[in-house]
Parts: C-alpha cells; sequence; structure tokens
C-alpha cells in the first residue's frame, strides 16, 4: 500500500500541473487578444480620422471648383452680353445702310427716266436736224456718207498706205530677223551629212553580152528572177544597163542587189537566182531593222514599238522628190527639236513628231489613203502618244496645227525640203509651177507682162503706167501675193516685184 502513495501522489502532482497550465494558457491567450482587439481598435479610429480628413478636403475643393465655375459662367454670360450688343449695334447700322441705298436707288432711277427721257428728246432734234441738212444739201444721210468716206479715203489714201507700209515693214524686219536667229541657231546645231542617198532603178552591166544570160534560155533566168523579186526587168532598151521597174522600191532594191551579185558572179541560172534572192532579202531586212534603230539612235528617242522602228527602216529605200525619206525624217526630227528648244516648247514631242510625221510613206503604195492618214492609223494603233499624232498630222496642212509642236514640224519639214540641192522636182512639175505663177499675175487688170525668176522664188510683174499709178501697184503686189498664197503650194516664200515704168518721149525738129 505504501508503494502507491508516491504513485498517487505523482499522479494527483500531474493533474495539478495540467490544471494549471490550462489555466495559464488561457490567461496568456485573453492577454494576447485583448491586445490585438487593442491593436484593431487603434487602426479603426486612425482609418475614421483619416476618413473625416479626407473627406472635408474633398469638401473644400468641391467648393473651390463650385465657385470657380460660377466665375466662369459670369465671365461667359458678360461675354455673351457684350456680343449680343456689338450685333444690335452691326444690325442698326446695316439697316441705315439699307435705308441710305434704297433712296440712292430711287435717286438713280428718277436720273435714268430723266436720261432716257433727254435722250429721246435728242433722238427727235438729231432727226429733225439731219432732215433739214438732207433737204438743204439735196443729199440723203446715206449719200452724204458715201461721199464723205469716198473724199477722206482719198485725201488719206495715200499717207495711211505710206504709214501701214512702213510700219509692216519694221514689223516684217524684226519678226523675220529673230526667226532666222531662232531657224539659223537650230540648223546649225544640228550637223547632218548632206549625202542623199537616192535608189535607183538601174543596174550597169560590164558588157552588152551578160543580157543574154540575164535572159537565160527561152527566158529561164529573166521569170525566174522576176518571179522572186516581184519586179519587172527591161532588158533590151538601155544599152549597157537593165532597167528594174516595180512599185514596191523594197522590191527593186532587193532586185537591184541580187541581180549586181548574180552578173558578179557570172552563174546565172534558175537554182542560183533562188539562192541569191533569198540571201538578198535577209540581207535587206537586217538592214531594215539596222536602219530604224540607227534613226532613233541618232535622234535619241526611246519607246518605240519593234514594229514602228521596222516601219522606219523601210524609209530608207524610199525617196520622195529625190530625197532619201529616212534621212529627210532624221533631218525634221532635229530641226524641229531644236527649234521648240529656241521657244520653250516640248523638245520630246517635237522630236518624236518630226521623226514619225512620214511614216506612212512605208506603206503608202500598200494601203490606201494619203500617207498622213496612213501614219496616223499606224502611230494610234500602236500606241504613241497623242500630243505626238497632234504634232506629226499637219505637217502637209491637211489638218490645223493645233498645238506648237505641230507648227514647228511643218516649218522643219519645209526647211529640210526647200533646202537647195535636197529634192530633185522633175521638169514637167517646175514648168507647171511657173506657168501658175505667170498665169495669176497677167490675170490682173493693167498688168503688161510677167516673168517668174530664180526657180520660181521671185516673178516680177510689169504694169502699164497709164493703167495703174504708185498705190495700184502697192495695192497690185499685195493681192497677188495673197492670189498665190491660196491658190498655190509651193516652199519657202516668193517675192513679188511689180515695175511701173513711166517714159516720157519728145522729137526735136
Amino acid at each position: 500500500m505504501k508503494e502507491f502513495i508516491p504513485l498517487f501522489a505523482a499522479i494527483l502532482a500531474l493533474a495539478a500541473g495540467s490544471v494549471l497550465g490550462y489555466y495559464a494558457r488561457q490567461s496568456i491567450a485573453k492577454k494576447r487578444i485583448g491586445t490585438i482587439e487593442q491593436k484593431l481598435q487603434e487602426k479603426i479610429s486612425l482609418a475614421q480620422k483619416e476618413h473625416d480628413r479626407l473627406l472635408i478636403e474633398a469638401k473644400e475643393k468641391a467648393l473651390a471648383f463650385s465657385e470657380e465655375a460660377k466665375r466662369e459662367e459670369a465671365q461667359f454670360r458678360n461675354r455673351l452680353l457684350k456680343t449680343e450688343q456689338l450685333l444690335l449695334k452691326r444690325e442698326d447700322v446695316l439697316d441705315q445702310k439699307i435705308s441710305d441705298l434704297d433712296a440712292k436707288e430711287k435717286d438713280l432711277q428718277q436720273k435714268s427716266d430723266q436720261l432716257k427721257k433727254s435722250e429721246e428728246t435728242l433722238g427727235s432734234l438729231r432727226q429733225e436736224a439731219i432732215a433739214g441738212l438732207e433737204k438743204v444739201a439735196k443729199l440723203s444721210k446715206e449719200e452724204a456718207k458715201k461721199e464723205l468716206l469716198a473724199n477722206c479715203e482719198k485725201e488719206f489714201e495715200l499717207e495711211i498706205l505710206e504709214k501701214m507700209k512702213k510700219l509692216e515693214g519694221e514689223g516684217r524686219e524684226k519678226i523675220n530677223n529673230r526667226a532666222k536667229e531662232i531657224i539659223v541657231s537650230a540648223i546649225q546645231r544640228f550637223a547632218l551629212s548632206q549625202a542623199q542617198e537616192v535608189t535607183t532603178t538601174t543596174v550597169a552591166l560590164p558588157n552588152d553580152d551578160i543580157k543574154g544570160k540575164i535572159i537565160g534560155k527561152e527566158g529561164r533566168n529573166i521569170r525566174t528572177l522576176e518571179k522572186m523579186t516581184g519586179v519587172e526587168l527591161v532588158v533590151d532598151e538601155t544599152p549597157g544597163a537593165v532597167v528594174i521597174s516595180g512599185f514596191d522600191p523594197i522590191r527593186r532594191h532587193i532586185a537591184k542587189i541580187s541581180l549586181e551579185k548574180l552578173v558578179q558572179d557570172g552563174r546565172i541560172q534558175p537554182a542560183r537566182i533562188e539562192e541569191i534572192v533569198q540571201k538578198t532579202q535577209e540581207e535587206v531586212v537586217s538592214q531594215i531593222q539596222e536602219a530604224g534603230q540607227a534613226a532613233i539612235y541618232d535622234t535619241g528617242i526611246v519607246g518605240l514599238d519593234p514594229k514602228i522602228i521596222q516601219l522606219l527602216g523601210r524609209l530608207r529605200f524610199r525617196t520622195s522628190y529625190g530625197q532619201n525619206v529616212l534621212l529627210h525624217s532624221i533631218e525634221v526630227s532635229h530641226l524641229a527639236g531644236a527649234l521648240a528648244a529656241e521657244i520653250g516648247a516640248n523638245v520630246a514631242v517635237a522630236k518624236k513628231a518630226g521623226l514619225l510625221h512620214d511614216i506612212g510613206k512605208a506603206v503608202d503604195h500598200q494601203i490606201e489613203g494619203s500617207h498622213v492618214d496612213i501614219g496616223m492609223r499606224i502611230l494610234e494603233r500602236f500606241g504613241v502618244e497623242k500630243e505626238v499624232i497632234l504634232a506629226m498630222k499637219s505637217h502637209h496642212e491637211d489638218y490645223p496645227a493645233e498645238t506648237t509642236e505641230a507648227s514647228l514640224v511643218q516649218a522643219a519639214d519645209q526647211i529640210s525640203g526647200a533646202r537647195p540641192g535636197a529634192r530633185k522636182d522633175t521638169l514637167e512639175n517646175y514648168l507647171k509651177r511657173l506657168g501658175e505663177l505667170e498665169s495669176i499675175a497677167t490675170s490682173f487688170s493693167g498688168v503688161d507682162k510677167a516673168w517668174a525668176l530664180q526657180a520660181g522664188r521671185e516673178i516680177r510683174v510689169f504694169v502699164k503706167p497709164e493703167s495703174v499709178d504708185d498705190l495700184g501697184a502697192q495695192k497690185m503686189a499685195k493681192e497677188i501675193a495673197q492670189r498665190i498664197q491660196n491658190e498655190l503650194k509651193y516652199p519657202g516664200e516668193i517675192k513679188i516685184n511689180v515695175i511701173r515704168e513711166s517714159r516720157v518721149v519728145e522729137y526735136a525738129r
């Protein structure tokens, strides 16, 4: 029993310690909870104070904003009031001006009515005065007017003509000098060789014996050559030569080159002819392309369709009045470009139009129509600029010149064609032009005789002194020049000299 007493004592001590520990922990926990609640309460108090402070500041700011808004509203109302007062003043001023204008308008209307009445009165008085003058002078108004104008014209005609002639001469001299400066400058800037390549249809032969070979047995060779080239050969008419006849210049050129090669080779037979002609055709096609490329390179024009370049190359074998058309086109391109540069026009358009102005001549023997219309259709088909077409279509005055570049191309074309030696006109056309000039001059009343001189560049008209006075001679020169301009086409200009010679004859006996 005694042995369990310490055990019971230990158990009791343990139970007492547990109870004391539990109460100690509860006490400590309560103290801690009290401390946390105290801190929370302090934080809540601080937050409430901060909330009150912020609320007070917000109310103060709202009050300040409200007062500022009221001040701005008051200022805005003041400005509106001032503006309204200003508008009312202006409205009053405008009303006053309108009233003044109405009064002036009424005044003007009254004055206008008075003027109309005065004009009517003056008109009636004028009619009465005219009727009185007609009665006194025994002439009507129209008759008196005609007589007065006739007397004035007769009295001052010579003086007026002299002044007109003086002014016309001075103006023409200034214009001609300036035009010459521009044209000479343009021509000097352009340096094209003046050697013109003339396409011929005649092939020289070393002797007449070779004509038999050209004809061949039963005409086989000449028929083969004509069939392959599309031309006709005239062998017997010209000694020492063969004449090639055909409308297509390229075919004539192929036939010419082929015949020259055959004559040089000496082997003239159908198979050889076919071979030579085929090779020559290939060479000519290559020459056409090279000639077109050389033309656009020489003029500095880019962007042309290859088919247009080929048509340009065909112009190498075309002539007009003995002038090579391709060289003429290059010359016109350079001249038109230089003239455009002198006066500030479009140089690119002028040069391109000058180069392409005769493009229709490349196929005018194949297509119906003038070479101008054919050229316009070609350029439109290949998308050439409208400005270029407008500039090229009027170079023969078939269409009016609508642009400055068109006038420049026309002038350049005339300069190139009128240059001495550029063209070889036929005798028939030359004589026809001279005859037309003389017939126009002799058709005027009082003309004794007329002579065309200097290849049609000058015409001298001799008038009868008893029929035409000095004043009439001046009038006649102008009228002859006007008729020539209206009825004839010619390059350059024609000088008209009207000569009135007075002779006094006396005899001493």
